[in-house]
């Protein structure tokens, strides 16, 4: 669930809330009053010794962009979209939350992958090599 939306009251039960599918759970793609728009991604971290761990994330998107990305999401067209957004989950041990991200289709039967940031940070964290322990025990810390 995108943060900004844990922090309300009534979260995805909202009156006027749009989701992609029945559940906050199986949707990829959602909308809530006065929160906001959200479209899911996935933030692939390299780890030492050629391990990876993928967050599933939300991003924080323009709802205009919403509409655009449902209306292609199940469409050959997809493997095409490109979205701005705002990282709309603190991700550990960096937090990065409302960080800006770019996100690309890398697989057309996955959600979009954050690509790069104009964020320094979430740029090395996309794109170097991180201590295996220090993010796993962050992860561990935040179930």
């Amino acid at each position: 669930m995108p943060d900004p939306v844990l922090g309300t009251a009534q979260q995805e039960r909202t009156p006027g809330t749009w989701m992609s599918h029945a559940s906050a759970r199986a949707s990829v793609m959602m909308q809530i009053p006065a929160v906001g728009a959200f479209v899911r991604a996935l933030l692939p971290v390299r780890l030492t010794d050629g391990y990876t761990v993928t967050f599933g994330v939300w991003l924080a998107i323009d709802p205009a962009q919403l509409q655009e990305a449902f209306s292609i999401w199940w469409e050959p067209e997809y493997q095409n979209l490109r979205m701005a957004g705002w990282l709309a989950n603190a991700v550990q041990p960096w937090g990065l939350l409302a960080t800006p991200v770019q996100t690309v289709v890398r697989d057309p039967d996955e959600t979009p992958y954050c690509d790069s940031s104009s964020n320094p940070q979430l740029n090395r964290v996309l794109h170097e090599e991180w201590p295996h322990d220090l993010v796993l025990a962050a992860v561990d810390r935040s179930d």
